[in-house]
């Protein structure tokens, strides 16, 4: 994890640092205090898609993800190619109880291990000239690194699935054993150096 000095820190954080507190337990105690209260279960990968929405006037987009919750009649479908095009099905009927739809923080967040990462970490569509990336950055200094999620495989416009990166996958936030209506984007554990992401260039 990167880590900044105790100057940037509250004076009470600088203290238990200078005593010999250990950083990470520090930067995570919230989080940890989030995942005590939720718990993590396995979903069907296939019954969902993750998707590249257009926002606005097009040149931006936000994750949307789409369920398929019953068989009743499909909630999206997705095309060939890379990026492979999606058709987000479930906005021409009343998909209650058929479908679901999770398209802010309030339906996902990112998960690590046993920590809750949706206070400290927010998912970004970030549009390059090659590609398109799904990032987790972070909200606050020394949390963690920069990590891609999924992306595109190629640059286009419109609808576009999101290709999982290796690692990542979707798990259902649980109270209990109560699953709830909020998805994980979850990874076991930290990404490698070498898997820390570099944000790419907006394209001008």
């Amino acid at each position: 994890m990167h880590q900044r000095g105790a100057a940037a820190l509250s004076p009470l954080l600088a203290t238990l640092l200078l005593l010999g507190g250990a950083a990470v337990p520090l930067l995570e105690a919230p989080v940890a205090r989030a995942s005590s209260l939720f718990q993590v279960g396995e979903v069907e990968q296939e019954r969902f898609v993750l998707v590249s929405a257009p926002i606005g006037d097009g040149t931006r987009a936000q994750l949307n993800i789409y369920e398929q919750v019953k068989a009743t009649r499909p909630c999206f479908a997705v095309g060939s190619g890379k990026p492979a095009p999606v058709n987000p099905l479930l906005g021409s009927f009343d998909f209650t109880g058929i479908c679901s739809r999770f398209i802010d923080a309030n339906g996902y967040s990112v998960r690590v291990g046993g920590s809750d990462l949706g206070t400290v970490y927010r998912l970004s569509v970030i549009q390059g000239n090659d590609d398109i990336l799904l990032m987790a950055m972070p909200t606050k200094a020394g949390v963690g690194p920069e990590m891609v999620v999924a992306r595109t495989q190629g640059a286009g416009s419109g609808f576009l699935k999101l290709e999982l990166e290796p690692g990542w996958r979707l798990m259902r936030r649980h109270f209990g054993n109560r699953a709830l209506g909020h998805v994980y984007l979850y990874r076991d554990s930290w990404p490698s150096e070498n898997q820390a992401a570099v944000t790419p260039a907006q394209p001008g």
